[in-house]
């Protein structure tokens, strides 16, 4: 394999892992902009906009934003697993997020940032009920 370098990251569960606490999960939602989802096949995409998280002028924004779902099951179409929240990002206009939503759910959408007041684009998330 001439050219070609495989690296591995083992990520453990325990020891490479941000733990959030209750109050710091409640700011998110509070901060973040939420959608109900209804029982159904949900397409969640990237309609328009981007999210620039630096400030210098040659940096480009970029169309990406995380989501947080939680207070109902779904299933993310990608890992096919039933659960009652789950973490998701959308990176790109042709990324998207198919789940089946079993049960109403609450899907919000937020930016990680180090400095939030440099930020002054929006971002369009499209979500689709078929």
């Amino acid at each position: 394999m001439d050219g070609c370098v495989v690296t591995d990251l083992v990520v453990h569960g325990r020891h490479n892992c941000f733990q959030f606490s209750p109050e710091q999960m409640e700011s998110l939602q509070r901060t973040g902009v939420s959608a109900h989802l209804e029982p159904g096949t949900n397409i969640v995409k990237i309609r328009s906009g981007s999210f620039g998280y630096r400030a210098e002028a040659d940096h480009q924004n970029e169309p990406l934003v995380l989501l947080w779902i939680y207070g109902g099951r779904v299933i993310n179409k990608k890992t096919n697993v039933s659960v009652s929240a789950t973490w998701v990002s959308l990176n790109g206009y042709d990324d998207a997020l198919v789940m089946e939503v079993l049960e109403p759910a609450t899907l919000c959408a937020f930016f990680f940032d180090t400095y939030r007041d440099d930020n002054d684009e929006e971002l369009t998330v499209s979500i689709v009920r078929i």
